[in-house]
Formats: C-alpha cells, structure tokens, sequence
C-alpha cells in the first residue's frame, strides 16, 4: 500500500530528506560510530585509490595507466560519493548520477584494458586474427546459441569499442538532461507517471547499459584463457560486482522503499530511508571492493608471451568448436 494513503501516518514521513545539519543535530551514540566508521572507510578507499595511482603512474607502462586507473577508482569514487549521499541526503540524485556516469566509462576502459593487455589492437588482431568471437553471451544474447560466430577484423574490433563508448558517451549526456529537465520540476525520480521524464529516460538508459555490457562480456570470454595469468576472471568479477551493487542493489532497495516495505523512520520518508540505506551498504561494499582490487591490479606489468601452438593453455585465445 501506499504510504501516502494511510491518514495516521507521521507527517514527517510526506517532507523532503532532511538537511545535513539536521542529521548531524540528531545523531545518537550509534548514529555517531556509525557514520564516523563509514565515513572512514570511505576516506580510506580514496587515500588507498590515491597511493595506487602513484604505484601506477610511476610502474605501469603508458598504454595501461590511464585504463588502469580509470577501473581502479570505480570503487572508491562510488564509495565517496555514496558518502557524500549519506551526509547530505538531498544530493543522492547528484551523487548517484555522478557514480552512474564515472561506471559509464569504466565499462568501456575495462573493454580498452583486455585489449591493452594483448597488445592493443595491432596485437590483438595478430593474436587473435585466426579466431572468431563467440557472441551469444550475457547480458544480451546468452540464450541466443545458434549465433553466428564471428570474425576478428579491424571492423569488429571497431564495432565492439563502439558498442560500450556509446554508454560512456550517452550516459553524461543523459544525466545532463535529466537534471536540466529536474530543474524545471519536469524530472522526478519518484514520479512514475507515464507522463513524466524519469519513466521514460531510466528505461533508455538501462537499455544502453545492457548494450554496453555485451561486448564487454564477448570480449572477456574471448580473451579469459590468455590473461588468465594476468588474473583477468577475479578482475571481471569486480568489475561485475560494482555493476551489480551500484545499480542493481540500490534500485530494488529503492523499488522496496516505493512500495512501502522500508518503512518510514522520521526524519526520513519511506524513499528517503532507502536512499540512505543504500548509501550505508555501498560505502561497506566498495571498501572491500577497494581493497581486493588494489591486490588484483598491483603487480608486475611484463607484456604478455607471444600465443603458442602447443598446450601451453595460459597464453591461448578460447578456441572455436
């Protein structure tokens, strides 16, 4: 039911989220540890994010830095900016389209990564010119396997790129307009109207990620068994894992919270809990997230060994059946 259809509600529970002086005001003791831990640990993720930025700059070879880096601080921006959200409820819309917009690009430098890491794409195409890429996989076509396979050319390479720098691209452009649009009072994301903005723009913008994450994922299966010495499947797993706790997670905690099943917890309304709530998990999530990346990534970046004809598997692309 609807929390706005109960007459004994709490009229505190129908009012904006509270200002961040307001929550400051009215923390008791284990509101006090509470946000002093996590804000901590968000402090934390960002110094150890800022430490291996420096370990990168100064020890990665220059094709990777800039990759390198721009997947290392998907983590810790997220971490800091579910931070911000906590403190200052009112700009968890900002801080959330902030993070959406930095995982945009992410999903694309994780694609540039696997190709860095073979080479670029003059090494990949000589490595893997002989193959051809499976492309019945998630998130798009995973139940599609009578899917062509197809080859590995300079066009579908191009192709590939394209279909995750369109994220990285359309994404800003989309959370610009959103808060053009939310600045006019056109764009609410608790308006589920059919006439409002937030229904139809969400959508476009789900359907673009899921575009972006197919040749990511057919990138992956392709080149799993030749960077699996660089340890590529943990890295994908992170990279899966922020995906589906910043936007997977806070969107059914925020349906849950629509719905009525997170109650209402003045000053907060039942929306702005779970706002709040989700902010709280990620700032844990990300911490540890933080943490087994910057173990994933530090390491010695040697080029990786020429393909083998023999069965010396580490250094082979997945075969065609």
């Amino acid at each position: 039911m609807n929390n706005g259809s109960d007459p004994t509600m709490d009229p505190r529970c129908m009012e904006k989220p509270p200002l961040a002086i307001d929550i400051i005001l009215k923390l008791d003791i284990f509101g006090i540890i509470l946000y002093s831990v996590l804000t901590f640990m968000a402090a934390v993720s960002m110094l150890v994010y800022i430490e291996e930025c420096i370990y990168i700059y100064r020890k990665v070879p220059n094709n990777k830095k800039s990759v390198i880096i721009w997947v290392n601080g998907a983590a810790p921006v997220i971490g800091t900016m579910s931070c911000l959200g906590m403190w200052i409820p009112r700009a968890t819309m900002f801080t959330d389209m902030f993070s959406a917009c930095y995982f945009s690009i992410v999903v694309f430098k994780f694609l540039i990564l696997m190709v860095e890491e073979v080479g670029g794409d003059e090494g990949f195409l000589k490595r893997a010119g002989k193959h051809k890429l499976k492309i019945s996989t998630g998130p798009c076509c995973c139940c599609c396997l009578c899917l062509p396979y197809v080859a590995i050319t300079r066009r579908s390479l191009f192709l590939l790129k394209l279909g995750s720098f369109q994220f990285a691209l359309l994404k800003p452009v989309f959370t610009i307009l959103s808060i053009v649009l939310w600045t006019n009072g056109t764009f609410d994301l608790l308006d589920m109207n059919i006439t409002g903005s937030a229904i139809w723009i969400n959508p476009f913008v789900g359907i673009l990620t899921i575009i972006a994450l197919w040749p990511v994922g057919i990138m992956f299966m392709h080149l799993r068994t030749a960077l699996r010495t660089l340890k590529i499947i943990p890295k994908y797993a992170m990279y899966q894992l922020v995906l589906i706790l910043s936007q997977l997670q806070t969107a059914i905690i925020n349906i849950l919270a629509l719905n009525g099943t997170i109650a209402c917890a003045p000053p907060f309304s039942a929306p702005a809990r779970g706002y709040m709530m989700s902010q709280q998990l990620l700032i844990l999530e990300m911490f540890i997230i933080t943490l087994v990346t910057r173990l994933l990534y530090r390491r010695q970046y040697d080029p990786l060994p020429e393909e083998e004809y023999d069965d010396n598997e580490n250094t082979k692309m997945s075969p065609v059946p």
